[in-house]
């Protein structure tokens, strides 16, 4: 999948929701992952869509659809909200319970509110994951040491630096990496969280080079040292660690490691996090230089016990049902708010016609509130019942049953009935200047909203 980041056009969200049929998108795009989550609009095809989803991912990449069909599997339902809380609480990274990811669906989520792509159905389901990535986090000791595939690599970097192999003296005196000179490339979210765990290890000695031009900004908010392509040979020929988390431009060949190391006797470690790389694989077959991949990050990273990922994957697993039964339950707000439009537009017409024969008494007023206790004795089985169709993925039964019995237009439901904002008589209202109950209205107003809100 690592071409799908090199290809002619950024693959973003809003290049995906102007996908006719689709009503709001998320790309989830990380150096290990590309995901798109898509809100498809209620009249449209869900397996059309996916068709001319792939067929903009095979434009915009260069990948032919054949290949993404076969590459990217298509998650719908429960299957699709429990995998990406999964994602979210770590349970699908290559090492176990990281919390980068956490922040990566936080910041995708963000840059398609920004966009406007995000529709409401993928606000709630992405907060949902969040949600659930906390409870995993705070109920269980997964990744309680912190651990990230950042984190990770360092490791692997400092373990290969501190042995005094290759007839080189340790530079690493401590379990920190102040003595050493680390050069990253990127200014993306994974060179940001590089760069937070060097400054948390002490290794104040940290530049930054980026092909897009961003270095000297990204660095100077981060305490570090911004790079131009000038200064760049002679920062990697003083550098311990460099550290590839871009992806972005031109690989780095060996020739060119080669050119930039001219006269350099220390051994260099190369990192590259990236999915699409940042070196090219030869450059590990170099003297003196050791080439740290995804690969390696993935083979050294620490198995959690097994009853700890359990656990989180059972709390996952409930955070889901959870979700998609109260998703469910939501598809029957239109046609609930059309019922009790309904209801209580028939009530206000009898409310009416009662107080135009009686005028302003007691026993009009009477008449209302038995009325009014009428309706909501009436509505509460059907909406209690629609409930759980609705939780059970039956609410289509239900919106059938009601076009078919009262003849209502659900999708008209949307927006709220008239009834909804007090088209019923009150004391400035009514034509009689009858001084109307201010509870009864109140009451009113409440029985018109559907019971999710």
């Amino acid at each position: 999948m690592a071409r799908l980041g090199s290809g002619p056009l950024r693959i973003t969200s809003g290049v995906i929701a102007d996908v006719d049929g689709v009503a709001g998108a998320v790309v989830l795009a990380t150096c290990n992952r590309f995901e798109v989550y898509c809100d498809v609009a209620p009249a449209a095809d869900p397996d059309v869509i996916r068709k001319r989803v792939l067929r903009v991912i095979s434009t915009c990449s260069g990948v032919s659809p054949y290949e993404l069909d076969r590459a990217l599997d298509c998650l719908t339902g429960t299957a699709m909200t429990e995998h990406l809380f999964s994602v979210g609480a770590g349970l699908d990274s290559a090492v176990v319970g990281e919390r980068e990811i956490a922040g990566q669906l936080r910041r995708s989520l963000a840059s398609a509110q920004e966009d406007g792509t995000a529709s409401g159905a993928l606000v709630r389901l992405f907060q949902a994951a969040s949600r659930a990535a906390r409870e995993v986090g705070s109920l269980t000791a997964l990744g309680g040491a912190g651990r990230s595939m950042v984190s990770v690599a360092l490791d692997l970097a400092q373990s290969k630096l501190g042995a005094p192999s290759k007839g080189a003296p340790s530079k690493l005196g401590c379990q920190d990496l102040s003595g050493l000179s680390v050069v990253v490339i990127g200014t993306g979210a994974y060179a940001g969280s590089t760069l937070a765990l060097l400054a948390a290890r002490a290794c104040s000695a940290v530049s930054v080079f980026s092909w897009s031009g961003r270095a000297e900004a990204f660095a100077s908010a981060r305490g570090a040292t911004g790079l131009t392509a000038e200064d760049l040979p002679a920062a990697v020929s003083r550098a311990d660690v460099v550290i590839g988390c871009s992806g972005r431009g031109p690989r780095l060949s060996s020739a060119d490691f080669r050119s930039f190391r001219q006269g350099a006797a220390a051994p260099l470690v190369v990192v590259d996090l990236a999915l699409s790389r940042d070196f090219e694989p030869e450059v590990g077959e170099l003297p003196g230089l050791d080439l740290i991949t995804l690969e390696h990050v993935r083979l050294a990273s620490p198995r959690e016990q097994t009853d700890v990922v359990r656990q989180a994957g059972e709390l996952v697993r409930q955070a889901a049902v959870r979700f998609e039964e109260d998703r469910q339950s939501r598809l029957l707000d239109p046609a609930i708010v059309a019922l009790r439009g309904h209801m209580h537009s028939v009530l206000a017409d009898e409310v009416a016609r009662v107080k135009n024969q009686h005028g302003c008494t007691a026993t009009a007023e009477a008449v209302e509130f038995a009325l009014r206790r009428v309706v909501r004795q009436l509505l509460h089985v059907p909406t209690s019942r629609g409930r759980e169709l609705a939780a059970a993925g039956r609410q289509d039964e239900y919106t059938a049953a009601l076009e078919t019995l009262f003849g209502l237009d659900v999708t008209a439901g949307l927006e709220a009935p008239a009834a909804a904002n007090g088209a019923y008589p009150t004391a400035e209202t009514s034509p009689q200047g009858c001084p109307a109950r201010e509870g009864h209205d109140r009451q009113a107003a409440e029985d018109a909203l559907p019971a999710a809100s």
